[in-house]
């Protein structure tokens, strides 16, 4: 008999940081899930990506087993790496924080191509540029 699909949960985690305590502990102990071999599997997977946050999706099964899948980190979180920021701006119209150029949004954009919508990557780099300018980013051609 097939493993019948229980749950699918989304958390975001830093890399190589997941620990039993909240958020990995409240998502996954309600289906049964072993979450120390969650943690286990998670930071082994990403012990290179260290400090950056990624969303992951868990399937959890029937028989308690699971299989999660990491998707690329978010175009914020890798905005504010570029720009060497803490944080967007609260009023991003008036309020500009940093900078970033066309070649370091293509860079994003590559790295999240797979979750974008997008044909090609001069039409991520443009969704990328939204998310910065609306983070309080100013972009340099």
């Amino acid at each position: 008999m097939a493993k019948q699909l229980v749950a699918e949960i989304k958390v975001q985690i830093p890399g190589g940081q997941a620990t039993p305590a909240p958020p990995v502990g409240t998502a996954l102990g309600p289906h049964g899930v072993n979450i120390g071999q969650f943690v286990q599997q998670f930071n082994e997977r990403t012990k290179d990506m260290a400090g950056t946050t990624i969303p992951v999706v868990i399937s959890v099964f029937n028989d308690r087993s699971f299989d999660f899948v990491m998707k690329s980190p978010p175009a914020a979180v890798l905005l504010k790496q570029a720009a060497q920021i803490a944080k967007g701006s609260g009023s991003p119209k008036s309020n500009k924080v940093g900078k970033v150029t066309m070649d370091q949004l293509k860079e994003i954009a590559k790295t999240k191509f797979e979750d974008l919508n997008a044909s090609d990557i001069d039409q991520a780099a443009k969704i990328i540029a939204g998310t910065a300018r609306s983070m309080g980013l100013e972009v340099e051609k």
